[in-house]
């Protein structure tokens, strides 16, 4: 699978806004936080060539790391930085898709993201990518920091060693099923929400919310989630 490239705003696809031709190129202009978002949504370093090699830490260890309301790190702990394999001069200060794999599925983020721009926390399944093309798997939980006003200030995660079995049986499958589908579409906002629709039927027919199905495979965990450092391919 190719590493994705991030693709000029679709105007066709943003509604009731004016426009600008500059040089035969159409921009939004009131369309900023739309670029922002579709960022998120895109490996940070398409230059990275994948190792196929798995980073692992030990269960008893947390990967830590906060970012300003633009998804900007903030904060990273040490067990983060020495996952992520980037310095902690090379992390603060940029978004945190700098550790984005490209094998995780769009449709994940836009859910995970919805959910914080609604101010509520959210647990997630995540492949992240090191600075060396390594990858490493967590279970992430995020939630938002709010003011004395109830603005959100920051973001907080804390993301913990997943079960090895509920990657193998359930996730990696299930995340290989979305990324075939959005790849499916030349245009990148249909195949995310192609994706999406078919995340959605997968759990209807699971008679769950994704809260229920992500919490039920956590609740999985076992003695078999892995603490030493191996390879295998995501």
């Amino acid at each position: 699978m190719g590493v994705r490239f991030l693709k000029l705003h679709d105007v066709s696809t943003c509604s009731g806004v004016p426009h600008l031709k500059i040089e035969s190129v159409k921009f939004c202009i009131a369309c900023l936080f739309c670029f922002l978002k579709e960022e998120k949504n895109v490996a940070a370093n398409p230059n990275i060539k994948l190792t196929g090699k798995e980073r692992v830490f030990d269960r008893d260890e947390i990967l830590v790391s906060k970012t300003n309301p633009k998804g900007h790190l903030t904060y990273t702990n040490d067990v983060f930085i020495r996952l992520a394999g980037y310095t902690e001069k090379e992390l603060l200060g940029q978004p945190h898709s700098i550790i984005r794999h490209p094998s995780m599925p769009r449709c994940i983020f836009q859910l995970l993201w919805s959910r914080l721009e609604r101010k509520k926390e959210v647990f997630a399944y995540i492949v992240n990518m090191s600075k060396n093309g390594d990858h490493y798997w967590v279970l992430a939980h995020v939630t938002p920091t709010f003011d004395s006003e109830g603005q959100v200030t920051s973001y907080h995660s804390n993301r913990r060693v997943p079960s090895r079995a509920v990657l193998e049986n359930t996730i990696i499958p299930l995340y290989k099923r979305l990324v075939e589908e959005e790849d499916r579409h030349k245009n990148r906002k249909d195949g995310m929400n192609s994706a999406s629709a078919l995340l959605e039927s997968i759990l209807e027919e699971k008679e769950m919310s994704y809260d229920e199905f992500v919490l039920s495979l956590a609740a999985n965990h076992t003695d078999d989630s892995h603490t030493h450092e191996g390879s295998a391919q995501s």
